[in-house]
């Protein structure tokens, strides 16, 4: 017995000490990245600080990488990575997730000034894109003939390509965007065109069934309260969109 037991422990011991720990992102903007006050800020933070809102309690956050993140879990360190989390079948053997509460994306982007509301208006413009990478896969399935795909070896290089004007438009993924909008606002760059939706979800450690009932409830409640599409709109530019549960 006392096996299942100290399986369900983390929310008690959440509500007991009243404080929760939560990984998070500061190298992956809009998600979660420094700011000038040398804060955590971004969608994930503002997750993370919902949440503990949500039950009561304070929250620690935890700065992690894409690399040690699903072991903050599984020793313990932390009770939830909300860290640009997708779901893989991989991943779901060593921790549990939550409900989706984000989109992570592969978009389109190009400066408010060019008129783009659909994949035909992408005939005859220039758009840079990573060579082999998910957004170039799918773009070369929706582009038009005329489009000018240009392909270049690394997202840097196809980030370099859009902001020095070689090319109208770019296709990349949220977090690089994301970076690219913040480096150079002058860019007045901006979400245009959906190419593939892969959402976040919040990583649990396996067996904490309570704690993550407890978050999916908090998670259903923000997307009737329309909670979670504001904070889309607020560092996406976009729509939460259908998010799986």
């Amino acid at each position: 017995m006392l096996g299942s037991a100290h399986a369900q422990s983390a929310l008690d011991n959440i509500q007991k000490t009243k404080l929760i720990k939560i990984a998070i992102p500061t190298d992956f903007p809009p998600y979660g990245f420094v700011g000038i006050d040398l804060k955590p800020q971004g969608l994930d933070i503002d997750m993370a600080n919902y949440i503990a809102a949500k039950m009561g309690v304070g929250v620690e956050l935890l700065p992690v990488s894409s690399a040690n993140r699903i072991a903050y879990l599984q020793t313990k360190k932390a009770d939830l990575v909300i860290s640009t989390l997708g779901k893989n079948p991989e991943r779901e053997k060593v921790i549990d997730f939550t409900a989706a509460y984000s989109p992570f994306f592969q978009a389109i982007f190009a400066p408010k000034s060019l008129a783009i509301k659909s994949m035909n208006d992408l005939a005859g413009k220039s758009v840079a894109v990573t060579r082999g990478a998910i957004e170039d896969q799918e773009l070369t399935k929706v582009a038009p003939a005329s489009a000018d795909i240009k392909r270049f070896e690394d997202n840097n290089a196809t980030v370099s390509a859009f902001v020095s004007g070689q090319t109208q438009l770019v296709a990349t993924g949220a977090s690089v965007a994301g970076n690219m909008m913040q480096r150079n606002p002058q860019l007045g760059a901006e979400y245009k065109l959906l190419l593939k939706d892969s959402p976040n979800f919040i990583g649990v450690a396996k067996g904490e069934d309570a704690l993550r009932l407890k978050v999916n409830a908090i998670i259903a409640d923000a997307k009737k309260s329309g909670d979670i599409e504001k904070m889309a709109q607020k560092w996406l530019g976009r729509a939460a969109g259908q998010l799986p549960d």
